[in-house]
């Protein structure tokens, strides 16, 4: 099994006319992802590759049954392009677009809470299951099916330890990158039950970064109520307090958000915390054989 996506997920790419959203519609496709429609106002009856394209999100599942999403709508309109999605009765919406406004955000979130609209982004790579289905920007040729479940906040080191974990046959069941911004969708807590729940993920990866409490939220997650084993590594070890590294939720500030605030959260929840990320597949694979 998977979380959140699998070969029956049905994909509309809105802003598939774009640059980034006609590239990767078709990279998602080659992939063997069922992406069955995309959206671009004003060029309806038009298709990508043999991908047929709508004007509005509503026309394409009515006519597709499309019940997934992925953005690439420039930032000033990617919140309402998720609010779109949202009303038109998608489940679940991948935004991977990067620059979205905060306030823009604080605005969706109520809304998609409301409607029970799962969101993965803004400012992310995707997921994927496998084998399955890839929703996002991935190099999907880098990942292996198998029973880890990984989630990370950095793009980049999802690919390096989906990698690390693939070279040392540990394949993985499904991986989210959940985006750096600091209002974002499923985070931490959400994905961990979600893995918790599923029987073929037999241990999980959490990628952290410095900045906000989530990673403090998550150790307190594990302790009381998972079962299954996680291995966790915080990125920014060195970074000096104040300063933004990478993601916009990545700052020390007032104290609080420390990779040593987070190491020690994780510590008195169980869970090992590498120091690098080439250490990961060694500690989970001891956990795993336990």
């Amino acid at each position: 099994m998977s979380i959140l996506i699998n070969k029956n997920t049905k994909v509309v790419v809105q802003g598939i006319t774009g640059r980034d959203g006609a590239f990767h519609a078709q990279k998602m496709k080659a992939y063997g992802t069922n992406v069955v429609a995309g959206v671009s106002p004003g060029k309806a009856g038009q298709n990508l590759e043999g991908i047929p394209i709508f004007n509005s999100v509503g026309d394409a599942r009515e006519a597709t049954g499309a019940n997934a999403s992925v953005i690439f709508v420039p930032a000033p309109y990617a919140a309402d392009a998720i609010l779109e999605a949202s009303y038109a009765g998608i489940e679940l919406v991948v935004a991977i677009t990067e620059g979205v406004p905060v306030k823009d955000m604080i605005r969706v979130m109520p809304v998609l809470r409301q409607r029970g609209t799962q969101l993965i982004g803004p400012n992310c790579p995707g997921l994927i299951t496998p084998g399955e289905c890839m929703i996002g920007i991935l190099p999907g040729n880098i990942f292996k099916t198998g029973n880890v479940g990984l989630m990370s906040r950095s793009g980049t080191l999802t690919y390096e330890v989906v990698n690390l974990l693939t070279e040392n046959e540990m394949g993985q069941t499904t991986c989210i990158g959940i985006g750096g911004d600091p209002v974002a969708g499923l985070y931490y807590q959400e994905l961990l039950q979600l893995f918790e729940n599923d029987p073929d993920t037999k241990g999980v990866v959490l990628i952290g970064e410095i900045g906000g409490d989530a990673e403090e939220q998550a150790a307190r997650f594990i302790k009381e109520r998972m079962t299954k084993p996680v291995v966790a590594f915080i990125a920014g070890q060195t970074a000096p307090p104040g300063k933004r590294m990478g993601h916009a939720g990545a700052i020390i500030s007032s104290g609080t958000g420390t990779a040593e605030e987070k190491i020690k959260a994780f510590a008195e929840a169980g869970v090992p915390v590498a120091k690098e990320p080439s250490q990961i597949p060694g500690l989970l694979k001891r956990l795993l054989d336990k």
